[in-house]
């Protein structure tokens, strides 16, 4: 294994242990043909592709359908649905033991990589307690073990989800000022968690897993470079020692608290509190160098950094006494959960956060999911297994529904950074994830008494690092969408950045969203069609826009459709066509005089056109009574026989004629032309 660990170094050099949040330079799926690992020893047999395609069992294979008794082909279908919708039914009692050691030595890493992490995302983003991140690590992932099709996927609490939850469970502090803040923030997070799971449910059950498709990656890199500012900003506040003076001030914006930092940072900071934070900072920032200096040795390279610096810190804050001069540390951590572990998560205390905690638990699903199903396709590509994004969602959901029924739980899913790793130490099962899940929930109740003298700086010091990551990866994207010219990707990335920033995240992230959707629209709503012209000296056709050459027949507009007919592309057809027979196919003002001499003769040539709905088909109608009552010749071409038994049911047949079908363009021009 250890051979292994070393190759997988070399080839994915200079990765982050941090976690991510959808890293845009991580959309491209790495392939590697002889990375392709079966978990079991007979992937030959799979029947049919599930989101893990781990085999079947040998007694399966022992006779074919076709003389297997009625009972078993169901009972082996119900067995193959079963392992398709339950992966754990097939990597369990076919799991190889030759993973054992990649598999545990893996989940300790990544244990080692999410204890700190998680302690400061509960902590510093989600201003909650410390095992609000490290039951998110720890609980979550049990379910999706079970459920996910992923092999190497890593759930667990992500920073700017966890932003979110912190700025929902600040807001309904500020206004309950007499309510006990930790039971606010709980029962926040809770409701929050609840209504995360039931959404990324209620999506994967309706078969929506398209959503990834939808947002741009110039809108996730405007909204992934905003979150990340706003990060560094609500992370600065407790390096320089100035929480006590914002909770007094209370700036509410990311623009209000850049502008209160500009005015404190030299007359109130702390300095022992910011000699600490930037000096862990540039440790921590100088330690990630080395280890790219040393990436071919593995042992080198897997150094856990940020525990590293969690254990050193906590020694000489004890040591030094730094909490006695100043410097606020983590203190006496009790994991209290009362008379029962899990609690039912929709009870009195959560009722009143439910509706106003609904929008932020929404796009915590979408933000989450968009991160984990990149994250996903990622490594299913690498090792050679298929993902459904589906099932994914399915699993996603069920995953923070159990999550919700330990009161405080973050929202917890998949990271782009810390799947690749996990793959590359030596994952190749969920079991990974079990260990990972099963030594951080040690942790908790054994390990946190440990960090009482850890400084809370250190631990906003260290999602700065990740802070670093994201902003190292704006300048690539910025060059590469000025160098192509998007113009409307950098305005994309823009809006939503400033929007995020100036006004807050959700109003960032959904104004952005809507003009993403309307640009689609508005993509889909433009009928895909060319016009054709004949080559000089001969009977064949091509689009004028790729063969200057092409000749037009005076007198004549001959109309190639390139794509199906629905009602979202027909709506514009005859705007459309009759830009055809003003200006041709080049760009052209509406207020421009007609470039092309009025047709007397309209051919379509439908032979791209493989489906047609009613609608289509009656908007198809109107336009050709419009144009035959203009007096002109009307001519459709290559039609398929569907579309052609629509179209006599539909009446267009009979008001054409018979004599206005014919099977190719060439037939018709002939007609056309008198030959």
């Amino acid at each position: 294994m250890s051979d292994e660990r070393e190759d997988t170094s070399r080839r994915f050099p200079g990765l982050s242990t941090t976690s991510s949040f959808v890293s845009l330079s991580g959309m491209v799926a790495l392939r590697d043909d002889d990375e392709t690992t079966p978990l079991v020893n007979h992937p030959e047999s799979d029947i049919e592709a599930g989101p893990a395609r781990y085999g079947t069992r040998n007694d399966d294979l022992s006779e074919t359908t076709n003389t297997l008794p009625s009972s078993s082909k169901r009972n082996s279908k119900f067995a193959r649905r079963v392992r398709y919708y339950v992966p754990s039914t097939a990597w369990i009692p076919d799991y190889s033991l030759s993973y054992l050691g990649g598999d545990l030595l893996a989940g300790m890493s990544i244990a080692a990589m999410l204890i700190p992490l998680s302690v400061s995302y509960g902590t510093s983003l989600a201003k909650l307690t410390p095992t609000a991140g490290l039951f998110a690590a720890s609980i979550p992932p049990l379910m999706y073990s079970l459920l996910g099709g992923s092999r190497q996927l890593n759930v667990a609490p992500e920073a700017a989800l966890s932003l979110l939850v912190g700025q929902a469970v600040t807001e309904y502090r500020h206004n309950n000022p007499n309510e006990d803040p930790d039971h606010i923030g709980v029962s926040v997070a809770t409701a929050i968690g609840l209504q995360v799971g039931l959404f990324a449910s209620f999506l994967g059950f309706f078969r929506l897993g398209f959503l990834d498709v939808v947002l741009s990656r110039a809108l996730l890199r405007g909204f992934v470079t905003a979150i990340a500012l706003v990060i560094a900003v609500e992370q600065l506040v407790p390096m320089f020692g100035l929480t006590a003076l914002e909770n007094t001030l209370q700036p509410e914006s990311t623009l209000d608290k850049i502008i209160f930092l500009m005015e404190y940072i030299w007359p109130d900071a702390h300095k022992l509190t910011t000699i600490v934070s930037f000096g862990m900072l540039a440790a921590l920032i100088f330690f990630r160098a080395f280890k790219n200096y040393f990436k071919n040795t593995w042992w080198i390279y897997r150094l856990p950094e940020v525990l590293i610096a969690v254990v050193l810190a906590t020694v000489l804050s004890k040591q030094l006494r730094w909490d006695e001069e100043g410097v606020a540390i983590l203190g006496d951590v009790s994991v209290q959960t009362g008379s029962y572990f899990f609690k039912f998560p929709l009870r009195k205390s959560t009722h009143p956060f439910i509706r106003g905690t609904t929008s932020i638990a929404i796009l915590i699903t979408i933000l989450g999911y968009l991160d984990s199903i990149v994250a996903a396709k990622q490594s299913g590509d690498r090792y050679g297994y298929p993902i459904s994004p589906n099932r994914e969602l399915v699993a996603l959901g069920a995953a923070n529904l159990f999550g919700s029924f330990v009161p405080g739980t973050l929202p917890a899913f998949g990271s782009i950074v810390r799947t690749r790793i996990n793959g590359e130490i030596g994952a190749r099962s969920q079991l990974s994830s079990l260990f990972a899940a099963a030594i951080v929930l040690l942790a908790t109740f054994f390990l946190l008494p440990a960090l009482y003298f850890l400084p809370k700086c250190v631990l906003a010091s260290i999602i700065c690092l990740f802070v670093v990551t994201l902003f190292s990866e704006l300048p690539h994207d910025l060059i590469y969408y000025y160098n192509i010219g998007a113009w409307t990707d950098l305005a994309m990335m823009f809006i939503t950045f400033f929007l995020s920033v100036i006004w807050n995240i959700e109003i960032g992230l959904v104004v952005s969203l809507i003009i993403s959707l309307l640009l689609v629209i508005r993509r889909s709503s433009k009928t895909r069609m060319t016009i054709l012209g004949r080559i000089p000296g001969t009977d064949q056709w091509r689009p004028v826009t790729d063969n200057p050459e092409a000749e037009d027949v005076p007198g004549a507009l001959i109309v190639r459709i390139r794509e199906s007919l629905d009602f979202a592309n027909t709506s514009q057809l005859k705007v459309r066509l009759r830009r055809f027979e003003l200006y041709g196919v080049e760009p052209a003002h509406p207020s421009d005089e007609p470039r092309r001499q009025a047709p007397r003769v309209l051919v379509f040539h439908m032979a791209d056109v493989e489906t047609c709905d009613a609608s289509a088909v009656q908007i198809f109608h109107e336009l050709l009574e419009n144009y035959k009552s203009r007096g002109i010749r009307l001519f459709v071409t290559h039609l398929r026989p569907n579309i052609r038994e629509m179209f006599e049911n539909a009446g267009i047949v009979a008001m054409l004629g018979a004599d206005a079908f014919y099977d190719t363009l060439g037939e018709a021009m002939a007609k056309v032309e008198g030959r």
